[in-house]
Parts: structure tokens; C-alpha cells; sequence
């Protein structure tokens, strides 16, 4: 039984208080294995190498871009995905330049919605991945880097712009 000396250590032994404790490692590992699987689909395209069932990703890409979604300039837009998805990935995952880096994200999983909707079963290149993927990169975007995020820890005013704080 707590009493008024001791309210501290009920308290953390409490699953609301241990859950307490816990999220900022668990939003941590959020956002590091967001960023780890984001990675992944970045960098076959950066090495020209196969991705599942799909020979060339840089190819794919290109292709959605430009007969998809009918826009300019698709190599160089594959290029740019490639770099958010390799180099803006991995900032994600560690922390750095989170909130821009993940608006980024929210914006390409649009354009991936766009690009492939209506259909929503992911098994018919669908939709599903692509919109949770989009609502949890605006959930970082809310949320910002967190406790173990490099963005908090950086010396510089520019880098410490739209963070936590």
C-alpha cells in the first residue's frame, strides 16, 4: 500500500506509470524502423538492383512518375525519391531534420495514393501500405524527432528549426 512517502514508486510500477517511462524509447523505435523500412525500398533503386519481384525499382519508378502520373521530368523526380528514400530515410530514422524529413514522406505516400488509387488491397497494388505510411509520417511530422532524436542534440540554431521544443 502507497503512502505519502512513497507515491513516486507506485506510481512507476503502475503500467500507466511504466508505459510513461517507456514512450519515448517506443517512439524511438518507431521512428527508427519507419526509417529502416522506408531505406529498403531505397536502396535497390540506388544500387540498380532487384526489389522483390520488381527487376529494375529505378526503372519503376521512373515509369509510375512519367506514365502514371503523367509528370515532367521523371528521371530526375526518381532521383530525388531515390535520395529521400535512401539519405532522408536514414536521417528519419536517427533523428536528423525529422519533421521536414517526414512532411517529405507524407508527401510522396500521397503521390504514391494518387498514383495507384482507387484500389485498396495491397495485393492488387493497392493503396493500404501506402496511406498508413502516409498517416504515420504526418504523426511524426506532429510529433517531431523525440527524446532520442539527433535534432535535439545538434550545437547549430538553422538545424534546430521546427523541432521539439
Amino acid at each position: 500500500m502507497a503512502t505519502a512517502s512513497f507515491p513516486v514508486s507506485r506510481r512507476a510500477t503502475s503500467p500507466r506509470g511504466l508505459a510513461a517511462r517507456l514512450e519515448p524509447a517506443a517512439y524511438a523505435l518507431l521512428r527508427f524502423a519507419f526509417g529502416a523500412i522506408l531505406f529498403t525500398h531505397g536502396l535497390p533503386k540506388a544500387l540498380g538492383t532487384s526489389h522483390g519481384s520488381m527487376a529494375d525499382p529505378m526503372a519503376g519508378s521512373i515509369r509510375l512518375i512519367d506514365q502514371v502520373m503523367g509528370l515532367p521530368f521523371a528521371p530526375q523526380l526518381a532521383v530525388l525519391v531515390m535520395l529521400l528514400e535512401t539519405v532522408g530515410a536514414v536521417a528519419l530514422a536517427i533523428g536528423l531534420c525529422t519533421r521536414w524529413v517526414a512532411l517529405a514522406f507524407a508527401l510522396e505516400m500521397i503521390g504514391i495514393c494518387v498514383a495507384l488509387g482507387p484500389t485498396w488491397p495491397w495485393i492488387d497494388r493497392g493503396i493500404e501500405y501506402p496511406v498508413l505510411m502516409a498517416v504515420l509520417a504526418a504523426y511524426v511530422v506532429v510529433r517531431g524527432g523525440g527524446a532520442y532524436a539527433v535534432d535535439g542534440r545538434l550545437p547549430w540554431a538553422a538545424a534546430r528549426a521546427w523541432q521539439d521544443g
